[in-house]
C-alpha cells in the first residue's frame, strides 16, 4: 500500500481545455473508496478551499488518505497533502507532504518563488532545506490536477497521443509526469452509467507497479472533469479506487439515463 494514495491524488489528473465554464469552485469535496484486493483499505478526499498566501488570493487545497478497518491491521497509513495556488495563473506557491505509511514518515514543506525561479523544500523532519531550481510551468502534486481541469481538451486528441508535465512534490527533485488518452468508455458507478475520458498515467515500475501501465483512470467527460475509478495492477495483487462521495461541483455531473 505504500505510495499508492500518493499515486491516487497523483491520478486526478482531470481535462479540460480553456472551457468557457470553469470546472471547479470553492468548496468542491471529493471522496475515494479504495479497495485492496477483497478488502475496503481506504478513503482518500480531496477538499478544496479559498486562502490568502502572503496577501495573494489562492486556492487551497487538502488532500487526505487513511487506512480503515482490518487493512490497517496489516498496513497503517495517514497521509496529508496540501497545495497553495493562485486562482488566476494556477501556479503553486506552496506545497505540504506529510505522511506515515507503516512507519515512514516525511514531513515535507515548499514553498515556490518564481521571481529567483528557485523551490525552497524544507525537511522538516531532517531538519534540512534544499533549493531546487524551478521554471514558470512547473505544477506540485495537487495543483497539477486543477491546472489541467482548466488547460487541457481532449477531443482534439487522438487515441494513444500523450502529455507530459514538470512536477515537483519531493526531496528526489523535478521529474516529467507523462499520460496517455486512450479514448471514451461509458462505466458503471453507484451514481449510475456515466461517460468517461480514459488514461494511462506511466508510473515508475518496480516495488509498488508491475509495470510502466499498470494504472488506468478514468474521469468524467463533463464539465467538471472529475475521477470515477482507478485501477491498478500492483507486484503483490491489485487495487481499484471509485469515487464514493461528492459535494460543491461547479457543474452538473451527468448520469447516463437508461
Amino acid at each position: 500500500m505504500k505510495k499508492i494514495l500518493l499515486y491516487l491524488l497523483l491520478c486526478t489528473v482531470s481535462l479540460s481545455y480553456a472551457q468557457q465554464t470553469p470546472a471547479f469552485k470553492t468548496g468542491e469535496w471529493l471522496k475515494f473508496r479504495i479497495h485492496y484486493g477483497f478488502l475496503n483499505a481506504s478513503y482518500a478526499t480531496l477538499h478544496l478551499k479559498s486562502d490568502e498566501l502572503n496577501g495573494k488570493p489562492v486556492y487551497h487545497v487538502v488532500g487526505k488518505g487513511k487506512t480503515t478497518g482490518f487493512a490497517s491491521i496489516f498496513f497503517k497509513v495517514d497521509d496529508t497533502y496540501e497545495s497553495y495556488f493562485g486562482k488566476t495563473d494556477s501556479k503553486p506557491y506552496k506545497f505540504i507532504r506529510k505522511i506515515d505509511e507503516g512507519g515512514y514518515t516525511k514531513d515535507i514543506e515548499i514553498a515556490f518563488d518564481y521571481s529567483t525561479k528557485n523551490a525552497i523544500l524544507t525537511d522538516h523532519k531532517n531538519k534540512k532545506e534544499l533549493d531546487i531550481p524551478i521554471h514558470n510551468n512547473i505544477q506540485d502534486l495537487l495543483s497539477a490536477a486543477y491546472y489541467l481541469r482548466s488547460k487541457y481538451n481532449f477531443d482534439h486528441f487522438d487515441d494513444g497521443q500523450t502529455l507530459n508535465m514538470d512536477m515537483l512534490f519531493d526531496d528526489d527533485g523535478v521529474f516529467q509526469f507523462k499520460l496517455k488518452y486512450l479514448g471514451k468508455e461509458i462505466l458503471k458507478t453507484k451514481f449510475g452509467k456515466v461517460e468517461c475520458l480514459k488514461f494511462r498515467p506511466y508510473v515508475q515500475s518496480g516495488r509498488v507497479f508491475k509495470e510502466q501501465e499498470s494504472l488506468t483512470l478514468w474521469v468524467t467527460n463533463d464539465l467538471n472533469k472529475i475521477p470515477v475509478r482507478i485501477k491498478a495492477d500492483l507486484a503483490v495483487g491489485s487495487l481499484k479506487a471509485d469515487l464514493d462521495a461528492y459535494n460543491g461541483l461547479r457543474n452538473q455531473f451527468k448520469i447516463i439515463m437508461d
